[in-house]
């Protein structure tokens, strides 16, 4: 009985694969992905939940859920928007989940304001420059959180990540002047803030 094969194009030649094989090299290309957008995916959650250990788990969640369905990827996008829409939704479900929760008082893992501070860039500064640095980061964060979830995940998206606004877009399906006009709203509300420490 002959074996099933899959045929591939592999640099413009056609190979014949069999599907142990096509098998083994998706999961090579899905572990490259991993190391290659993990970080991103992490830090991204970490900003948006400000805990440690549910970063943690939406990222592996998020890992394990787009290795299910790695096969059903069409590449419409490019594969960190794909990973950051996953993200996004499950951050969605965890907080719809446990809306109903007391979950404000339980919340013991978040980042140390002393510790963010320190993700700001190193430059000499004076211990008065430092208390103030630490100050308005706080006060950027306390304010991140009063924000819409909608402006939360544009302004994270932006600062962040660094995204082009039509990507945010495109992630958040969205047009770009709607992204402008949420990213301006949360802008201007984090600037008033740090504005009246100054």
């Amino acid at each position: 009985m002959k074996s099933e094969t899959a045929v591939c194009i592999n640099d413009s030649l056609l190979v014949e694969e069999r599907p142990e094989q096509a098998w083994e090299a998706a999961t090579e290309e899905f572990s490259q992905v991993v190391l290659e957008c993990r970080p991103r995916v992490y830090r991204f959650l970490l900003a948006s939940t400000r805990d440690l250990d549910l970063a943690e788990t939406l990222t592996q969640d998020c890992l394990l859920k787009a290795h299910r369905n790695w096969k059903h990827f069409r590449g419409e996008s490019s594969v960190m928007t794909w990973l950051l829409r996953i993200a996004i939704n499950l951050e969605k479900d965890y907080w719809r989940n446990r809306r109903l929760q007391f979950w404000r008082q339980m919340q013991v893992h978040h980042v140390d304001v002393d510790e963010a501070s320190e993700w700001l860039p190193a430059r000499e500064s004076s211990a008065e420059q430092q208390l103030l640095a630490r100050e308005q980061v706080k006060q950027v964060w306390k304010v991140v959180e009063q924000l819409s979830a909608r402006q939360k995940n544009i302004f994270l998206l932006r600062v962040v990540e660094e995204m082009e606004l039509s990507e945010i877009g495109r992630l958040l399906t969205l047009s770009e002047g709607t992204v402008k006009a949420h990213l301006s709203r949360a802008l201007t509300r984090v600037r008033e803030s740090v504005r009246g420490i100054r």
